[in-house]
């Protein structure tokens, strides 16, 4: 488990710390932050819980160091049933997560960006199960918009 230090230290270190920055700091801080691990081939890998009474994603922000593949592992230590809806590029998967269950997804997120996912059953977006997958890198240049460079972060 990360630390409240690590965890302030980590999003002040990718610029998600402040609301006019990238927002994701400040609206996802019911959860923790984490970073994928990564294979010597460029697979990532990481597991998000969905903790006994706590109707959060943990982590609620995963941290990609660049796009590709990431093997995802979501466990359900709830009482109650959820289900993740999550992105990948051209197919969205969905797995359904009883109480005290587990599911897996392989996941292809290429570019960097900002990927949310959720459990949309009931009301479970609403009482704080969204969460969001961080794809750091720069975009290709051919894949740029036309236009003046924004100010960073």
């Amino acid at each position: 488990m990360t630390t409240m230090h690590e965890r302030d230290t980590l999003l002040e270190n990718l610029g998600l710390d402040g609301q006019n920055k990238a927002a994701l700091g400040k609206v996802l801080n019911t959860g923790n932050i984490a970073q994928a691990a990564e294979d010597e081939d460029g697979r990532m890998s990481a597991t998000i819980r969905i903790n006994r009474d706590e109707i959060c994603w943990d982590p609620s922000i995963l941290v990609l160091p660049h796009g590709g593949d990431l093997d995802l592992e979501i466990i359900n230590d709830d009482q109650n049933t959820h289900c993740a809806l999550l992105p990948s590029n051209g197919d969205r998967k969905f797995i359904w997560l009883v109480n005290h269950s587990k599911g897996r997804a392989s996941l292809n997120l290429d570019g960097p960006g900002y990927y949310w996912y959720s459990s949309p059953s009931g009301n479970d977006e609403g009482r704080g199960l969204t969460g969001v997958i961080v794809v750091l890198g720069d975009v290709p240049p051919e894949a740029r918009l036309d236009r003046p460079d924004q100010p960073r972060p």
